[in-house]
């Protein structure tokens, strides 16, 4: 799964944004310097986070785009929705009730899609503050899982047992 570079540049902007804001708008092409985007690229993300009403914009002189509120209550997944990402890991085709392969379910779907659903939970637990305060390492909490054999055995985030 590769979040693609609509989501991924949303975030770096907004994080951009937190970073040198000190209250006072931000030029997109200050932030495509600074983030090697593309300008045009910027504009059309940032009409969908001023939709999404996540930014506030400026214009004039001086003018730019500030954060609607506290870095610390914007959560990446508003970020990442905000843009329209899409974050399915599993290869159906969007709302098919019929499944992934040959109108079933593959082998390994519940796996995927349950792996795009922790991945939406911890979008959803990391702010906007976290990301440019680089407190997001070390987020992903162990997880204790139930195997077959009714032993509960802890699983570390990163570890492969």
């Amino acid at each position: 799964m590769k979040l693609s570079t609509r989501g991924r540049y949303a975030v770096m902007a907004m994080a951009d944004i937190a970073a040198h804001s000190s209250g006072e708008p931000v030029s997109l092409s200050d932030i495509a310097v600074r983030q090697n985007i593309s300008l045009a690229y910027l504009e059309q993300l940032f009409a969908k986070l001023r939709k999404g009403e996540l930014v506030d914009s400026t214009r004039g002189p001086g003018g730019g785009y500030t954060l609607s509120r506290d870095p610390e209550e914007m959560r990446i997944s508003d970020i990442v929705v905000a843009v329209e990402e899409n974050l399915t890991v599993t290869r159906c085709e969007e709302h098919s009730p019929l499944g992934c392969v040959g109108g079933a379910r593959c082998l390994t779907h519940d796996l995927w899609e349950e792996l795009g659903r922790q991945i939406q939970v911890f979008l959803a637990a990391v702010t906007l503050g976290d990301v440019v305060n680089k407190r997001v390492l070390g987020m992903a909490s162990p997880v204790v899982t139930q195997r077959s054999d009714e032993t509960a055995e802890p699983l570390l985030a990163g570890r492969v047992q």
